[in-house]
């Protein structure tokens, strides 16, 4: 008997391949869409036209297509962490929360009552197994690699799911699925956060915050312009900041480099190169290990700050709650909730959340950001 595959279908062309590569592989693949957005939110919702998508791609390949409500636990789970890590003036990265509570965890469940050995979705990564253990890997397009936001991960998920299109590069799959006449083959992919995508980033808070301006100030305590909330910015941010010119001392664009959240004032200096935006040190919570077991400090890993950042060799060491990571180089804009990722060569070992960042070896360093006075921070509406 064949084994039952049930695959999420985005209605994009990646989750479209790989549906194809199962089938092709003699798999009996069925397909669900996965409803985790209000459709009645046209302005931000595209759930219609991506469902069609999806119908198209499921009659030419003959499997069926049904489609699962996970509004409510994405809702819950995801969307009010998120709204509450903006609430603090973090930066929370929630796509890597939906994979780990949504389509690794709702979905997987829903596949599994269907009768699914296993799912599959359309992530450019790869899982091998050695010794029992299940290890998850880049994908070979290094350029469209998401292991990062699969890092919460943990071995009852990973064994259970395939990545159909994990060895393949992005030009292939819009090849192949242009040669099996999908609509969708030369679809946009998408970008940004998952319900929000390229939309504006700033209109879509504002459906859910107060607007509380404050000052923006230099790292010389100088007033220089106004923000309209520690929620719209991240550090390392250049652009939006509305710093008018005969500020600064030098000619070069400003940047965030920290939040005080406790006088909702935002801080920006001068130059990609300014020494208060480059840290050395960072500590992190929230801390998984793909693999159950976390890596020895004197291990050789490299670890990424975001998504599209470089590796950067680094060291951890434990801590009872939390982790110390100290990087070989300084990094760039360090972000308070968002995550630091760990590698082994191709292999994706775990992660967490950051919590602070610093330029010495000590997490009781005061760092702004992971402080919130919520008598003069904004409230949810």
């Amino acid at each position: 008997m064949r084994d039952t595959i049930v695959i999420g279908m985005s209605g994009g062309v990646d989750s479209a391949v790989a549906a194809s590569i199962l089938v092709e592989n003699g798999y009996n693949v069925e397909a669900v869409f996965m409803k985790n957005w209000d459709e009645k939110d046209q302005e931000f919702c595209t759930a219609a036209e991506d469902y069609k998508d999806a119908l198209q791609v499921c009659e030419i390949l003959n499997i069926p297509l049904r489609s699962v409500d996970l509004t409510d636990q994405y809702w819950e789970k995801v969307f009010k962490v998120f709204l509450n890590e903006c609430e603090k003036g973090r930066t929370p990265n929630p796509d890597i929360l939906c994979n780990k509570e949504i389509k690794f965890r709702a979905f997987l469940d829903y596949a599994l009552e269907l009768g699914a050995t296993k799912i599959a979705t359309g992530h450019y990564a790869q899982i091998k197994t050695t010794d029992n253990n299940f290890q998850l890997l880049r994908g070979k397009d290094s350029n469209k690699d998401q292991s990062y936001f699969l890092y919460r991960l943990d071995q009852s998920q990973v064994s259970k799911s395939v990545f159909p299109i994990g060895t393949l590069d992005k030009e292939r799959v819009r090849e192949k699925a242009n040669s099996l006449g999908f609509l969708n083959h030369n679809k946009k992919d998408s970008t940004g956060i998952c319900f929000i995508g390229e939309r504006n980033f700033r209109k879509f808070l504002k459906k859910y915050f107060d607007e509380q301006p404050g000052e923006i100030i230099s790292d010389k305590g100088t007033v220089i312009g106004e923000h309209e909330g520690l929620m719209y910015y991240t550090y390392g941010q250049r652009q939006g900041l509305g710093i008018g010119g005969g500020h600064g001392t030098i000619d070069a664009p400003w940047y965030v480099s920290d939040k005080i959240i406790q006088e909702n004032r935002l801080v920006a200096v001068q130059g990609h190169d300014h020494p208060d935006l480059y840290h050395s040190y960072l500590t992190a919570t929230n801390i998984n290990w793909i693999s159950g077991s976390s890596p020895g400090e004197n291990d050789i890993i490299t670890s990424k700050i975001r998504y599209r950042s470089k590796d950067s060799g680094c060291k951890i060491k434990k801590q009872s709650d939390s982790i110390l990571v100290e990087f070989d180089s300084p990094q760039f804009a360090v972000a308070p909730g968002q995550s630091i990722v760990f590698y082994h060569n191709d292999v994706c070992i775990g992660g967490g959340i950051i919590e602070n960042r610093s330029n010495k070896p000590s997490h009781k360093k005061r760092i702004f950001s992971c402080f919130w006075n919520k008598n003069t921070f904004i409230k949810l509406k």
